[in-house]
């Protein structure tokens, strides 16, 4: 498979609480800053809908990196959320987990990755396969001292 994750289950016993940029940031031309912080915002209530069935894995590899998920970033996966052609899920196959695309086709599922290095993977039907849960979030570190 190549990549792995480490998956972690996400406490949320307690609001994870940053102050929060009132303005909205152009990514265009930049703009005066106006009162610029407001009030605080709870993270685990912006990325977590269903805490009971969400989990955090950091990602090891990079067959995934034209979809924008670098190795070491962190998914949020939340395992109640359907999943749907296109979706980025983390799946379990044939005893190892790996995060792909989900491309549903006439002929089968295919698990696809989004690094033209790594192959598609067809889910035969002896394999061992299971759709662990949707890729919600991807938490990145942008510094240069990573």
């Amino acid at each position: 498979m190549n990549d792995q994750i480490e998956l972690h289950p996400i406490e949320d016993s307690e609001e994870v609480t940053l102050r929060f940029f009132e303005s909205r940031i152009q990514a265009g031309f930049p703009s005066p800053a106006q009162g610029m912080f407001g009030d605080t915002i709870d993270l685990n209530r912006e990325l977590i809908s269903n805490p009971a069935s969400t989990f955090c894995a950091r990602v090891i590899g990079n067959s995934m990196v034209d979809a924008g998920i670098n190795n070491g970033d962190l998914l949020i996966i939340d395992k109640s959320l359907e999943p749907h052609d296109g979706d980025i899920a983390v799946c379990f196959i044939d005893g190892d987990f790996t995060v792909k695309r989900i491309s549903i086709r006439s002929d089968g599922v295919y698990l696809t990755p989004a690094n033209k290095q790594f192959p598609e993977l067809h889910v035969s039907e002896e394999s061992n396969f299971q759709i662990w849960g949707i890729v919600s979030h991807v938490i990145k570190n942008l510094t240069a001292s990573m």
